[in-house]
This record gives C-alpha cells, structure tokens and sequence, in this order.
C-alpha cells in the first residue's frame, strides 16, 4: 500500500493536466496602449459597437448631415470587431504542450487542406537581386477583381515560402470570393531570396532585419495596383521583418495595417527561451542579455535549433553555384570554408558563419558579432513607432519565442499585443475530436482583423503613401526617389504555382516545414 501511495500521485498528474486541458478555455492576455491615438473608422461600424462619435459637419448647402467616420482605439477596435480573440479557444486535447503544438506544425499533414494557386511575378531590385511575388487569386480565377480590392501583403517564416500551410490556412478563406464565404481580398506573398524557387542572384541573402526587400516588393504593387489598399501579414522571421518596417517608416509606410504571429521580437533576449528551467528562472539574476537559449536545452538544441540550422544551410547548398562564384574580395568569400566545415550546425552557427556577413545590404552588413547582428535585427523597439492599427499575436508556450514586448507595446500609439496561453510556434491547434484533423484557432481572429482594417478602417490622410510616393525610372527600374535600394524591374510574369509544394526536396529543409 506504501508504493502505490507513492506512486499514485504520479499516475494522476497526467490525467489532471489532461483533464484541465479538455475543460479549459484559453483566453489571451491583451495588452493596449496607455495613451492610445485614435484613428478613423466607418461610422456604422463605430456607432454599433462602442466608437466615439465625431459630431456632425455642415454640408454644401448649409445643410447639416453626420461624417462617414468615427474615431476609436485600437483596443476599442480589436474588442468591437475581433471578438474571437476575446473568447478563448480549447487545445487539440492530444497537443496540450507548446512542444507538441510546435511538432504538429512540422509533421502534420496539410497538403490537403486550404488548397491555393498562385501566379508569380519575379522582379529584380537595383541590387540585382530577385523577388518571388506569389498572387492569388490568379488573373484566370479571378478576372474582375475591382481595382480597390485589397491587398493582403505576406512575409513567411525562416527558409519557407507561400506553400506553408500556415500561410494558406488564412489566405484561402480571405482570397475565396464573398459568394463562396471568404473575404473577397487579394494576397501577394513575397518569397525572400533563394526561398520557394526563387534564385539567388546575388552574393546578399536575407535576415530577420533587412527591410529593403519589403520595401522593393511594395513598390511593384503600389504601381501595379494604385488604388488597392494594402494590409500586412507577417508570421515568425517575416513577422520580424514587418514590424521593422512598419517602426522605420512610421507614417510614411505603404502598408495601411500589419499582423503579425510568433514574432521573434528581442531576438538576443529570446534566445533564452530553450535554456533549462532553472537557467530561465534565474536569468534575471544571471545576466541581462546572453544568447544561450537556443543551444543549451537538450530538446532545442538537438531539434528546433540544429533543424533550423540545417534549412539554411540546405538553402546555402542549394545555391552554392552562386556562392562559389564570388569575387575574392567579397564579403562572404573568406567564410565559404568555415560554411562548408559546418557538421550538423545550430542556428547560431549559421548565422556567425553566414548571415552577418550577407543578410542585407551594407551598411550595416556585415556585422562584427552574430550577437551584434542580434541587436541590430530585433524588432520590439520598433513597436512604439508604428503609426498604423497593428496587431500581435504570440504563445506563452512558444519553444522558440519566450519574449513578448508588453512595456513597449504600452508605449505604443496603435499597437495592441494578444498573448495565448498556449499554441506553440504558429501552431495554435484547437478541435479535431479524438483523432480527428484539428483545425488552426488563429485563422478566425486573423481574419475578423483583415477584414476590419480592409473594409471598416479609414487611413489618415498623412497615411497611406503608395499613391504619393515620388518615383523615377532608370536604367528600366522604377526607383523610389532618396532611395537607391528600393526598386523593381520585372522578369517575369503570369508563372503558375502549386500552392502546396515546396521546391526543394531536400530533406532537412522539409524537417521544419512549417516554421
């Protein structure tokens, strides 16, 4: 009787935690501004659900009629017309942990869910670089599109592309037309470099931090597409990227809004989140800033950082004819032995290796540390300087983002941060039955926004910049005027792509599918 007693608290636990998982409901922690700005928003919406009204104007014949907008926070905004993001969601009862969220994004099968085609146009920017847009719908499935149908700009995850399926879980329903049920809006995905079959013409790769790029890609659809309004959609690194941009341009960005889901936010700070408990319990007392996270803790280092590590270096081989090819001045020739050394690298030792010397253009790059390029391409002090409705999204059981910016988020003017006790990294799994396919929760609250800030949100006449911005041709680009690197010339167009399959088939590349 004295070893079951022992032994019987240790049987329970787990059907506890198994128990409270299948009862309880998530609700996320909403963080707001403290002294939020306020912002237009179509006056039906506001008057039903809580606005702050504006009075009224007199008209041209000295009549008296209402203005068309109200004005209203962003937590006014979120609570009024994202209301599932204030209801809480049940966990896949077989996917409790953030670990097993995480793994689920990675091997689950997907290819025959949100099935989406896209039509890609590569452009070149002034660099010589090249950009896979990936449209959908495509000009064949959807012809008569108004020309102020709009524009759901994505950034995707580390070495992915427009085949995730986490960027098709949300696409599909915001890109199918209001009569089969979706949003009726148009996505373009831009695939960085060498990702999703796009080449790699130049020795400059890609980062966390470079926003150039963005930049180049929204310029080709602000002159494509003039009277589309244009929303951003970023998950994980180009989440990162997305929210540097939108902090950078302020009140000049061309994106009207920005989403953004797991991102990385204080990347030096967030590698923290794979040390051992004790570590992370006691870092506060250890050191303010150390990069050890990610390749300390046995589970992280042998899985999430090594398979990170290896997509890039699967990407690094896989255009290697680029890279071999360098002049020897270059700034990555003398690392190409030290990359090739590489055995089963960690994330971290890619990024020394490789991405301080060419994810971006220089200046900055290259950087003298990874642990400077660290501080460089963090994002969370950019949040205070967006000017635009921005919402995050992160897991409090994230494996690989532990760091969430509610101080700098509090000093923003129209930024709010929802953190979910649970989902992982891009995960967010809910439903399914017993072993049925479990569906993502975060594609409902992502869509309720995309399409609030797409049909209900006015921007500020000081916003909006795509159809001001100065711009002028040269050598067959068009240029951004004061700024060399932000341009575009077309390649090629009307490609078709199979929204379901990645282009490489190497096989550590398809280990984290997914992130």
């Amino acid at each position: 009787m004295g070893l079951l007693q022992q032994i019987l608290p240790i049987l329970i636990l787990p059907l506890l935690l198994l128990a409270v998982n299948l009862t309880a409901k998530h609700v996320p922690k909403v963080h707001f501004p403290a002294s939020p700005l306020h912002f237009k928003v179509k006056q039906q919406t506001c008057i039903q659900n809580g606005g702050r009204p504006n009075g009224d104007t007199e008209g041209t014949n000295g009549h008296s009629h209402q203005k068309k907008y109200d004005l209203t926070s962003i937590a006014t905004f979120l609570q009024s017309r994202v209301p599932s993001l204030f209801e809480g969601y049940r966990t896949t009862w077989w996917l409790p942990s953030g670990h097993l969220q995480t793994l689920y994004v990675v091997a689950g099968d997907f290819t025959k869910a949100d099935k989406v085609a896209y039509e890609r146009t590569l452009i070149r920017t002034p660099d010589g670089g090249t950009l896979g847009l990936d449209m959908c719908p495509t000009t064949a499935d959807a012809p008569d599109l108004p020309p102020d149908t709009p524009i759901i700009v994505v950034q995707h995850g580390l070495t992915g592309g427009s085949y995730e399926a986490y960027i098709r879980s949300i696409l599909a329903p915001a890109c199918a037309s209001k009569s089969d049920g979706g949003l009726g809006f148009r996505a373009i995905v831009v695939n960085f470099r060498g990702c999703a079959g796009v080449p790699v013409t130049t020795p400059q790769f890609y980062s966390a931090g470079h926003t150039d790029d963005l930049r180049c890609a929204l310029l080709y659809i602000s002159a494509t597409f003039p009277d589309a309004p244009l929303h951003g959609l970023g998950f994980s690194l180009g989440a990162n990227v997305l929210t540097r941009y939108l902090g950078e341009e302020g009140e000049n960005s061309r994106l009207q809004s920005g989403i953004v889901l797991a991102c990385p936010w204080d990347i030096v700070k967030n590698s923290w989140s794979f040390c051992s408990f004790w570590i992370v319990k006691l870092r506060p007392f250890i050191l303010p800033v150390s990069v050890v996270r990610l390749n300390n803790e046995f589970i992280p280092k042998t899985f999430y950082s090594k398979a990170l590590g290896a997509n890039l270096m699967a990407l690094f081989h896989q255009h290697f004819e680029t890279f071999r090819h360098l002049p020897p001045d270059d700034r990555l020739t003398p690392q190409i032995p030290t990359i090739l050394s590489l055995k089963n690298p960690t994330m971290k030792d890619v990024e020394e290796a490789m991405i301080r010397f060419i994810g971006g253009s220089s200046p900055p790059f290259p950087f003298e540390t990874v642990d400077a390029y660290y501080v460089w391409a963090s994002s969370h002090h950019d949040v205070p300087k967006i000017r635009v409705p921005f919402l995050a999204i992160n897991a409090a059981d994230d494996p690989i983002v532990g760091f969430v910016p509610s101080e700098e988020t509090a000093r923003s003017l129209t930024c709010a941060l929802a953190v979910t006790p649970s989902g992982g990294h891009l995960g967010w799994f809910h439903g399914g039955g017993w072993f049925g396919k479990p569906e993502r929760w975060i594609r409902q609250p992502a869509l309720e926004w995309l399409r609030a800030v797409g049909e209900d949100y006015v921007p500020d006449s000081k916003l909006g910049v795509q159809g001001r911005c100065r711009t002028i041709e040269r050598d067959g680009f068009v240029l951004e005027m004061g700024k060399d690197l932000v341009g575009c010339r077309v390649l090629q167009q009307g490609i078709i792509v199979d929204g379901l399959t990645p282009t490489s088939t190497d096989s550590s590349a398809q280990l984290v599918t997914g992130l």
